[in-house]
């Protein structure tokens, strides 16, 4: 039932209870058994070890297992007992799975936030008599008394309201208090942000006192609403976890044609078929790689660690590479787009707008000053105000031209008030200035003060208001209104004493100004919203604020402009969905919208085809977090909800931040792709040194133990140096990342397949030279040849990681511009010789110590990848 339409006699009627003396305890009993209690329901979690085991059912994760079993049978058949290989393979399965029950742990806190948020207890009209009692216990009819500092325990219909304001910036985004007006009735579309006989669960009393009827508990409740969305909506795999499953795919039924394809090949030559099953196993293990899930994970883990110095805290890790496929960003206006800090933008005396210390503005703020609650705090390091923030934005402008509030207030002692009230939209003080004059000081709506105003103040020259007069004021004010300032006029009046009553006090008043001021765009947030649209990413407000403020942000901005529409939220639900999904690309604002409004718009865009991320505070905003591809949350002004469905937390509640966010996102993603790339080629290289060996009816090149020691140690090393290296400075000026274009797109297959060719080539060329002609050494000339080639492969792949490093051609980009990349490649050509030179291991890896010769052709056929790549560069003009 929509009781905002109702009257209060209406709302006890059908909730059948009394105003007086509430319901008794015989019915409230009745009543907890038909709506159940006033709290929020959860899904059952899922436990710990179904969590695990949910890790495993990745396609990638199934072919690893494969390998690691397959590797500890090899090693069983061979009589080596060397488990080496599949400890290590398990160890990096179960590393993933662990990460992964984490992230999910985290997730599910979101609820559990949701419900720390309610109110504990509740002061409620019960027989007669009033107590308090667990605010789980209340129930629809229910009569609760709400004072400042309360949170509110349910949703309920105003009966009374004093002078009451509540905080719901949390549930509807509204920036400020909300005055309360418990005489009212709205029409039933109404927006739940214009609702002002309707209190909220888990709002503030900020101000006021009042009383109210429960009108709903626990899951029925706004918020009650919203944990329903955040338990319906499950979070979308990202980007990368699609392509990298697909990629997994991919490498998996590879993996088992290649063998099934050696072993029929070599059974048919004649070979033994156990030989031909250990060959065909090899082959498994190099066309997989099984560092391929760890490396991915360490290069988001060192992307955390940068964007985190960077104001952006990632909560989950695939989130960072989501960024750089980005295509909408929609965002909160306030305290994200906006400094979230009222100010005082434009001053009008009757003669036009005054700059801010001009003698009629310093005027018109000291009386504004003197008419407020605000108090004014000064430091050797910043100027703060206290109080509602119209009235924070007024003093702080005082205080900017010189006029200090504590100094005005000790030497205008004020005799007399008359607070603020929503009925009357004014404020009236009564002060003794320092000349001994007594002034009557009113503020407040320009509309409702000019209509008590008989005279005006021109320059010290009072004079009579006359209609032309009030005709140009008005239009001051709604010049001003149109850019969406919030406008308050000042009038004063000088007696011989204080005057007695409010008609008395807000009469024939002298009119004197009007002040306006608008929480003004971040100006960071103007350079991120030109630098999105040049990326090609389309930067969307959401916001619970009216959509005349919001248009006039946005445009400032650049963010509403050319053919850009906004629309509010009484229009988006009387919008059907096909009707929203095909026309949602032509909208750039979104005002006075709820929760499954901006869950609603999140599924739009990405029916389109689009990657959104989704920036909030509230608990309002959180179903969309979840929803998003990317949720975004504050740190500073974000509840606890928000954050714990968010996938990333700004830390300074910055737009400008989210963009330097999605340039990390876009540099991490180019650098797995070098990684993949990398680790590809390489492998291929590796299946293709067997497979030529194979065709040609040479012997196997290489031995399983040495290809999962070159995947395992010589691939990994460097493709997580490629982690660390820097974006390309114009990556922001290029389109995000198609989330439909596979990781192969742009004809990266056929580079891979070149450059595998390439490394598989030298390899084979080193077994050939090795095993044929043994180059003065006198070894086992199969043991010299897969030495050879063993050197070879490693070697030229760390060679050809250089390569990896940019499409521009390593001499400008420069060698040492990655430093951790060229220690790696140190480190792991120590580790190389030392398997080779060193006896223990060159026995575990059944190799020899090469002579000269045959390391001055390992290195030779080594460097030959440089010298092909950086050809290719310098025809394709990357150089």
């Amino acid at each position: 039932m929509n009781y905002h339409n109702l009257s209060t006699q209406d709302t006890v009627k059908a909730l059948h209870t009394s105003i007086d003396s509430g319901l008794t305890s015989k019915e409230a009993g009745k009543r907890i058994h038909e709506y159940g209690e006033n709290v929020l329901e959860s899904k059952k979690n899922k436990s710990i070890i179904t969590k695990f085991f949910a890790q495993f059912k990745d396609f990638m994760i199934g072919i690893l297992i494969i390998a690691a079993i397959v590797s500890f049978v090899i090693s069983l058949l061979e009589g080596h007992a060397d488990f080496v290989d599949p400890i290590i393979i398990f160890a990096i399965i179960i590393l993933n799975a662990i990460l992964g029950v984490l992230q999910e742990t985290k997730a599910e806190k979101s609820l559990e936030a949701l419900k720390n948020m309610s109110a504990p207890t509740a002061t409620v009209l019960r027989d007669g008599s009033q107590s308090v009692i667990s605010s789980k216990d209340l129930v629809p009819g229910d009569i609760i008394h709400l004072e400042t500092g309360h949170f509110v325990p349910a949703d309920a219909r105003l009966l009374t309201s004093i002078n009451l304001k509540v905080d719901e910036s949390a549930l509807t985004g509204e920036s400020h208090s909300i005055e309360k007006i418990a005489d009212k009735s709205y029409s039933e579309d109404t927006p739940l942000a214009d609702r002002k006989n309707i209190v909220y669960a888990t709002s503030i009393i900020t101000y006021g006192r009042g009383s109210a009827i429960v009108t709903s508990t626990g899951m029925h409740t706004e918020v009650g609403h919203i944990a329903k969305l955040i338990m319906q909506d499950d979070t979308p795999d990202t980007p990368l976890q699609k392509r990298l499953a697909q990629t997994g795919k991919v490498l998996g039924i590879a993996a088992l044609l290649i063998c099934l394809a050696i072993f029929v090949l070599g059974t048919l030559q004649g070979r033994p078929p156990f030989d031909m099953f250990m060959t065909s196993v090899s082959l498994a293990v190099a066309a997989i790689p099984e560092g391929l899930p760890a490396i991915v994970t360490i290069m988001l883990s060192l992307g955390v660690s940068r964007m985190a110095k960077k104001n952006a805290v990632i909560r989950k890790l695939p989130a960072v590479e989501t960024l750089g496929s980005a295509t909408v960003i929609c965002s909160d206006k306030t305290g994200t787009l906006t400094q979230n800090k009222m100010t005082v933008t434009d001053i009008y005396s009757v003669s036009g707008r005054e700059i801010l210390d001009s003698k009629e503005a310093c005027h018109i703020l000291t009386l504004g000053s003197l008419c407020n609650d605000s108090t004014l705090k000064v430091t050797k390091k910043d100027i703060t105000a206290t109080g509602e923030p119209t009235e924070n934005a007024i003093v702080l402008a005082a205080c900017k031209v010189g006029i200090n509030k504590a100094k005005l207030d000790l030497n205008n002692k004020r005799l007399a008030e008359i607070p603020f009230d929503s009925s009357r939209k004014l404020m009236t003080t009564v002060n003794k200035m320092e000349d001994g004059k007594i002034l009557c000081i009113t503020k407040g709506a320009p509309d409702v003060l000019l209509a008590k105003c008989t005279h005006y103040n021109d320059k010290g020259k009072i004079l009579p208001l006359t209609n032309s007069k009030r005709a140009v004021l008005n239009k001051y004010n709604g010049d001003m209104a149109k850019r969406a300032l919030r406008v308050l006029a000042v009038a004063y009046k000088e007696t011989a004493t204080v005057p007695k009553g409010t008609a008395l006090m807000e009469s024939a008043l002298i009119f004197n100004g009007l002040i306006g001021m608008i929480d003004p765009p971040r100006e960071e947030a103007k350079e991120a919203v030109f630098v999105c649209k040049r990326a090609g990413i389309k930067p969307v407000m959401i916001t619970g604020d009216h959509i005349t403020t919001a248009c006039a942000i946005a445009k400032d901005l650049g963010i509403l402009e050319n053919q850009d529409k906004a629309i509010t939220g009484t229009e988006l639900s009387a919008m059907s969905e096909e009707a929203l999904n095909n026309n949602i690309d032509e909208y750039s604002v979104f005002a006075r919208v709820t929760p499954e409004h901006k869950v609603r718009i999140v599924k739009a865009f990405q029916k389109k085809g689009n990657v959104v991320a989704m920036t909030g505070d509230g608990v309002n905003d959180a179903p969309a977090l979840k929803t998003a591809d990317i949720g975004c949350a504050m740190g500073l002004s974000g509840t606890d909800v928000a954050k714990n469905a968010a996938d990333m937390i700004l830390t300074d509640d910055n737009f400008a931040t989210i963009v330097s966010a999605v340039q990390e996102g876009r540099g991490i993603y180019q650098n797995i792709k070098k990684a993949i790339h990398f680790l590809l080629s390489s492998n291929i290289g590796e299946i293709l040194t067997i497979f030529a060996a194979i065709l040609m009816g040479l012997p196997s090149p290489l031995l399983a133990v040495q290809l999962l020691w070159v995947n395992l140690v010589t691939d990994s090393l460097p493709a997580i140096s490629l982690g660390v290296e820097p974006a390309d400075k114009d990556i922001m000026k290029n389109k995000p990342i198609s989330p439909k274009a596979g990781m192969f797109a742009n004809g990266l297959v056929f580079k891979i397949i070149f450059e595998g060719l390439l490394i598989g080539s030298l390899a084979l060329t080193a077994f050939i030279l090795g095993y044929r002609y043994k180059l003065g050494g006198t070894s086992n000339a199969l043991t010299l040849g897969r030495t050879m080639a063993f050197a070879v492969l490693s070697l030229s792949q760390l060679f050809h990681s250089f390569n990896m490093r940019s499409e521009k051609s390593i001499v400008k980009i420069g060698i040492f511009s990655n430093v951790k990349h060229v220690l790696s490649f140190i480190v792991c050509s120590i580790l190389l010789s030392a398997v080779i030179m060193l006896e223990p291991l060159a026995v575990i890896f059944k190799v020899v110590p090469l002579n000269n010769m045959q390391w001055i052709t390992v290195i030779i056929l080594s460097f030959v990848p440089i010298l092909v790549v950086e050809t290719q560069k310098r025809v394709n003009k990357n150089y």
